[in-house]
């Protein structure tokens, strides 16, 4: 399928990634289709979309009418039947399994031709893919939270994705004005992988009680980065950040380097996730 063809995108999980992807669909000027199979999440997502878009609007960004016809285009579903699309994007829990079998489904009612693109981070789409009758449509498009400001987007082909599919998902990025590359099939493709251990070694030093959480994420900002460690999970979403590096630890094959932090591991049993939560390396509950 060409990027011509592509005419109907359907977002699958309306948390906060998958609101930001639907959002930049819609800018983009396609019909968009967000789908949750938890009622209760439309109206978050729409108060999402429409705060981002008023943002967008007070920095001149886009003109009221744009914010308009942006809304028009989103359309909120829980009917699996309707999940058919040109391009379907899967921003759900980092769970092969779950992965695998929305899938599945998906290829029961869409054309051969529709594209499967997975929003993992970790991953492997080779390992999605594997089950599929037609494993060649399947393609990683990993954007990074927010989606709707974070100019990045991975575009990963597993080891049966076609050279147009590949091609294809990589214009659509750039429709949605991102900046896409490339990235061929490997745990954490090219950013997690660069970058657990900014999150893992601020774990460990914090685990032997070098420093607390406030004194490295102020050592690191000092350094040059717009976050500290700490600060930027708990925007990802701890629970999000926890289960990458489960995965990558998994992957290769319990190596240290990539071992999964106890105290992160007690804050998700808390439920303690970060900003999305209220609390998670720091208390957000006096936030209005």
């Amino acid at each position: 399928m060409s990027i011509e063809e592509i005419k109907k995108v359907v977002v699958i999980g309306a948390g906060t990634m998958g609101t930001g992807i639907a959002q930049m669909a819609a800018m983009a000027g396609l019909e968009t289709v967000l789908y949750d199979i938890q009622d209760e999440a439309f109206p978050r997502a729409k108060q999402q979309i429409e705060a981002n878009l008023d943002g967008a609007v007070r920095r001149n960004k886009i003109s009221p009418e744009d914010k308009l016809k942006t809304i028009e285009r989103i359309s909120m579903t829980d009917r699996f039947e309707e999940l058919i699309g040109d391009i379907i994007i899967e921003a759900i829990v980092e769970k092969l399994t779950v992965k695998q079998d929305l899938f599945s489904k998906l290829e029961l009612i869409n054309d051969k031709r529709s594209i499967f693109a997975t929003n993992t981070s970790s991953i492997p789409i080779t390992r999605i893919a594997a089950e599929l009758e037609h494993p060649e449509r399947v393609v990683g498009m990993h954007f990074f939270n927010p989606a709707h400001i974070m100019k990045l987007v991975e575009i990963i082909s597993g080891a049966a994705t076609s050279d147009e599919v590949a091609k294809t998902t990589r214009l659509l990025a750039e429709k949605m004005r991102k900046k896409a590359v490339s990235a061929q099939d490997s745990p954490g493709f090219i950013v997690n992988r660069v970058a657990r251990h900014f999150y893992v070694e601020s774990l460990r030093t914090l685990e032997e009680q070098v420093a607390d959480v406030e004194t490295i994420d102020a050592i690191i900002k000092s350094s040059g980065f717009r976050m500290g460690p700490f600060t930027l999970m708990d925007l990802i979403g701890i629970d999000t950040n926890y289960a990458v590096t489960c995965s990558m630890f998994d992957s290769f094959h319990q190596d240290a380097k990539f071992r999964p932090s106890r105290i992160q591991q007690k804050l998700v049993d808390a439920g303690h996730h970060g900003r999305k939560s209220g609390k998670g390396f720091y208390d957000y509950s006096t936030e209005s």
